[in-house]
């Protein structure tokens, strides 16, 4: 079954956010997720949006979505993200043909 990374962020400090920006692609490489979806300034249709940026990526299953967010390498640069943002991430089962 399809699993999609949704990521909401509010940068609030920029320098460190860029070392995560700087090395996550490298990382995201080797695992099988492919970005839908990298929007810096989203559009608020409803509600409060404390967020600067939306991120949707998709992955073949929740194992390989898993597989990236635990690795080593990505738990490594993902501090950075999180000493740079605030960000709230989910796991989302995808509604596959069947």
């Amino acid at each position: 079954m399809t699993a999609y990374f949704v990521a909401q962020i509010r940068i609030d400090d920029p320098a460190e956010y860029r070392h995560y920006l700087d090395a996550c692609d490298a990382v995201f490489a080797r695992f099988n997720g492919e970005y839908l979806a990298v929007d810096p300034a989203p559009t608020v249709l409803e509600g409060e949006w404390p967020y600067s940026r939306s991120v949707l990526i998709r992955f073949p299953c929740e194992a390989d979505l898993l597989a990236w967010y635990n690795s080593p390498d990505y738990r490594e640069i993902v501090a950075h993200r999180l000493a740079g943002a605030r960000c709230d991430s989910i796991l989302v089962h995808g509604k596959d043909e069947g």
